[in-house]
């Protein structure tokens, strides 16, 4: 039996439950399935309901959804100043922050 992990490992186990199921169920059944733990702390965090299909228990659970998730933010401002178009100028590329005066007035008055 392989571990569970993730999102994808989730899947995998709420293909196996039968609903509609309850949270302590789900749980048990991820711990038989080979959940690993921080699936089950997932699981475990859910809110005590009664939930009639998979989607309910994804969309209540607080895992990471891709690994766009996992970026911090200084990583997504990195990704946001690479280079992505092929063939167009750095120069014609908008990099700079906008100033508000002159976003404001078209112009920049520099008093």
């Amino acid at each position: 039996m392989s571990v569970k992990r993730g999102i994808e490992g989730l899947q995998d186990v709420l293909g196996e439950v039968d609903f509609p199921a309850d949270k302590d169920r789900i749980v048990t059944h991820a711990l038989d399935a080979g959940a690993d733990e921080e699936l089950l702390s997932a699981l475990r965090a859910m809110p005590p309901a009664q939930y009639n299909e998979a989607n309910e228990v994804l969309r209540s659970v607080p895992l990471p959804r891709s690994e766009t998730d996992s970026h911090t933010e200084s990583a997504r401002a990195q990704l946001r100043r690479e280079h992505t178009k092929p063939g167009m100028a750095e120069s014609m590329k908008e990099s700079r922050p906008v100033n508000p005066i002159e976003e404001e007035l078209g112009e920049n008055r520099k008093s």
